[in-house]
């Protein structure tokens, strides 16, 4: 429990070392903005190999930690006190280390308590946006700062649009207590009088600092130098990679498992009237098919950022939807939803698009609704059971790097149920279209959908392209205002392939739109909510 009655949760990594009688030093470990205390693993489970305590925290709004974000230090100061009451941790070697706003929510708890921690790391973080500086040549103590040589967020934290020119910033050189150009790898200052302070500028991007050895290699060896734990090993003695590893094979078996799942719920005596057959095709062909598949590939691209990013104007976290990145995407897929269906009425009205009923564009009636709606909450609930059951043995969820499915809090869960109608109103549009208006000619259930898969995600990984290719040849992300976005993209392209595979799977197995839409839609719904920041406190929960 915080300090003012709100709950956090975080996962607590105990050495066998670490008792009452022998105390251990100890690490406060916090993820950054829209993430959870599971993207720390890597580094957790690399100071607890060398004998740290470690406290992996949801922020504050985050995970299992009560709403809203951004409240009461981000949860840091609340976390530090947290460890200082553990019998089996050594008070006096305590250190901190935040990725991104994580940095922020460590700076929060050194400022609230300045003699309760050793040593801090920030990774790809700052002491502060670039006008709210907080860090000097004393404060914070003893400082390891790893910011990537591509790391989106350096004008944001350094105030410089190149990443690599953080070292010449004034806010840099003052923390650093020198005139000159910052030197990567030196160490400056006294860690006796508490101010050291090194750079370190792995080759990787700001979330790739997740997925780095160099990076997690460093906190891991400034903080071993400091605290000195019982159990010091080298720096690229390193094996959380293989939790990763395993990890994504369990994230990719979850999704697999839809497909069998689906077959079996099909194979039931009640929802086996959803088997029908295939709407004849009447979509279009050659140069007008290519010409409306970019079409729908492009047009959420050309959206993304723009519509995204009105969101906090339109569209602001409350009561009733209070999570703001969500906002942003349910106002993207209503702005799209919208452009589908007047592009695809105007293909009904005016091009060669002959429909004679809703039956051939996949839309059945109210039972059929019914009985889709049911087959989807069998599928997607029982993916749901198979996730509680992980995290009750294994305290773990399925999870690639910021890819993850994970359980919702109440909160959550209230959130997922007011934002699914919208969730399944895009996918029930989107299904029409590409099962109407693009559904190729004589092509097997698979190669349709490995075609539906790259209509959706291709525009994505274009996306990425155009942003990255400046920012790794030495520059700035393409349209440099949007690092988040940009970082947010990222999760759309394993994301839409699962939808077009899902979505065309269920479409030949039922020749309706509606049981892949609904499972995508609750499925994208439970993704999307769960990985997302709280800003304001739910009425409903």
């Amino acid at each position: 429990m915080g300090a003012a009655g709100n709950q956090l949760s975080a996962l607590l990594y105990i050495p066998a070392v670490a008792t009452a009688e022998t105390p251990q030093p100890a690490v406060l470990a916090v993820h950054g903005y829209i993430n959870s205390r599971e993207t720390q693993s890597g580094f957790a489970i690399e100071l607890a190999r060398r004998g740290f305590v470690v406290l992996a925290l949801d922020q504050t709004g985050h995970g299992y930690s009560d709403p809203p974000a951004f409240s009461h230090g981000f949860g840091g100061p609340d976390g530090l006190r947290y460890l200082q009451t553990l019998a089996f941790v050594d008070a006096s070697r305590i250190g901190l280390e935040g990725h991104s706003m994580g940095g922020w929510s460590s700076l929060m708890a050194a400022q609230a308590m300045p003699e309760g921690y050793a040593a801090m790391v920030l990774e790809g973080s700052s002491t502060g946006t670039f006008g709210t500086a907080v860090g000097t040549e004393v404060f914070p103590r003893n400082l390891l700062l790893v910011f990537s040589l591509y790391d989106e967020f350096s004008q944001l934290m350094w105030g410089a649009p190149v990443p690599r020119d953080i070292r010449d910033t004034e806010k840099l050189k003052s923390l650093f207590g020198t005139n000159q150009s910052v030197v990567s790898g030196r160490v400056y200052g006294d860690i006796e009088a508490g101010t050291a302070r090194k750079l370190a500028t792995p080759a990787v991007t700001h979330p790739g600092d997740h997925l780095s050895r160099e990076a997690i290699g460093e906190a891991v060896d400034w903080l071993q130098h400091i605290l000195g734990p019982s159990q010091p090993l080298a720096s690229n003695d390193q094996l959380w990679f293989w939790k990763e590893l395993g990890t994504l094979v369990a994230l990719a078996g979850l999704f697999i498992l839809v497909f069998p799942l689906g077959n079996m719920f099909l194979a039931s005596t009640m929802l086996s009237v959803l088997k029908g057959p295939v709407p004849a095709n009447r979509g279009l062909t050659g140069r007008r098919w290519l010409t409306s598949a970019v079409l729908t590939g492009l047009i959420p691209i050309l959206t993304f950022f723009p519509l995204q990013a009105s969101a906090e104007l339109w569209f602001p976290a409350n009561g009733l939807l209070g999570q703001s990145i969500t906002n942003g995407v349910v106002l993207w897929l209503i702005g799209n939803a919208l452009v589908s269906a007047a592009l695809f009425s105007l293909w009904l009205k005016f091009g060669d698009g002959v429909i004679g009923n809703r039956d051939q564009c996949g839309l059945g009636g109210i039972r059929e609704f019914g009985h889709s709606l049911l087959l989807a909450v069998g599928v997607v609930g029982s993916l749901y059971i198979l996730a509680a059951i992980v995290d009750f043995l294994f305290l773990t969820d399925f999870r690639f790097w910021v890819v993850a499915l994970k359980l919702m809090s109440k909160a959550q869960f209230y959130q997922f149920l007011v934002y699914l109608p919208f969730f399944i109103g895009f996918f029930i549009i989107l299904d029409v279209v590409l099962h109407t208006q693009l559904r190729l000619r004589a092509k097997t259930v698979a190669e349709a959908m490995c075609v539906n898969a790259v209509i959706l995600a291709l525009g994505f990984v274009a996306l990425l392209v155009v942003q990255y290719v400046p920012l790794f040849l030495g520059g700035t992300l393409a349209l440099a205002s949007q690092p988040l976005l940009t970082i947010v993209a990222i999760q759309f392209v394993p994301l839409m392939i699962l939808v077009g595979c899902i979505s065309t799977w269920f479409f030949y197995r039922t020749g309706s739109v509606y049981p892949g839409a609904l499972t995508n839609g609750l499925l994208i719904t439970w993704y999307i909510v769960a990985g997302q920041a709280t800003q304001v406190v739910p009425v409903l929960s």
